[in-house]
């Protein structure tokens, strides 16, 4: 096996090292796990340590102990027990993470108006319910499901204006409906309030209804439409029959109208 010298120069003059064979490996580095913790890797430890006992995930005892084992750690190895059994948070080293994961962004904003006129219109998988959504229905229908939406405030609006026509709205348990709109041979059927929860989101119907109506049933997300289906279908009777009704009075009023208008070409045809 061949040699190789190696010279370090001095002020001197030239120092010959200690001769090392040509074929050898540097020293192996040490791993992430066995390098030196910092007193800032410690206090990330310790303040995870107090979520956890905030949480109710370690008893104050546990909690005691693993403070000493922390501030005792000199290395990453040390200290990656102490949080082995917590959840959603990565094992410490080289540096120590315990950032939580961050929260989905929103979805990206639609048109606050929607509009069925003669046709249907709906909004439903999470999207963006800003601060007023108006809904138009004139001789159409509308569905919004709650359940999956992200509520740009507290207390939203959610103003309606139907002309012959039907809203159904879907809310989640949890979220208050409140009805202060005006209805002309319609109505709005809200379901009870489920929470006592002063700081529970709100939902606010305002507008005025035609000939129309809103129906509200709340649903946990995933659970299929039940005993509300009957509802429904009474519901949507009760507009059908409005219409005919209407359009029997519209055709009485125009037959009305024609006969009035001969009465009075006939007084003139006399009068003459």
């Amino acid at each position: 096996m061949g040699f190789i010298a190696t010279h370090r120069v001095c002020d001197d003059g030239v120092v010959n090292l200690p001769e090392q064979p040509s074929g050898s490996e540097p020293p192996a580095r040490p791993s992430p796990a066995s390098m030196r913790a910092s007193d800032a890797d410690r206090d990330e430890v310790a303040d995870r340590l107090r979520e956890a006992l905030a949480e109710g995930r370690i008893t104050p005892e546990e909690h005691a102990e693993r403070i000493d084992v922390v501030y005792k750690a000199k290395t990453y190895a040390e200290l990656e027990p102490v949080l082995s059994d917590l959840p959603a948070q990565h094992a410490p080293g080289p540096r120590v993470d315990l950032r939580k994961e961050q929260a989905p962004a929103p979805p990206p904003p639609q048109s606050p108006h929607l509009v069925a006129v003669f046709s249907g219109v709906e909004r439903k998988g999470r999207w963006l319910v800003e601060p007023t959504t108006t809904v138009t229905c004139v001789f159409g229908g509308a569905e919004l499901d709650f359940r999956q939406a992200v509520l740009s405030k507290g207390e939203v609006t959610l103003n309606v204006t139907c002309v012959f026509g039907g809203v159904n709205v879907v809310v989640p348990p949890g979220v208050r409906v409140v009805g202060s709109n005006f209805a002309v041979f319609g109505g709005t059927d809200l379901p009870e309030d489920d929470t006592v929860d002063p700081d529970a989101p709100v939902i606010r119907l305002t507008g005025m209804l035609l000939f129309g109506g809103v129906s509200v049933e709340r649903r946990a997300a995933g659970e299929k439409r039940g005993r509300h289906r009957h509802h429904r279908e009474l519901h949507r009777e009760h507009h059908d029959e409005m219409r005919r009704l209407h359009r029997e009075r519209r055709e009485e009023m125009r037959d009305a109208r024609r006969d009035r208008l001969r009465e009075l070409r006939d007084e003139r045809h006399r009068g003459r």
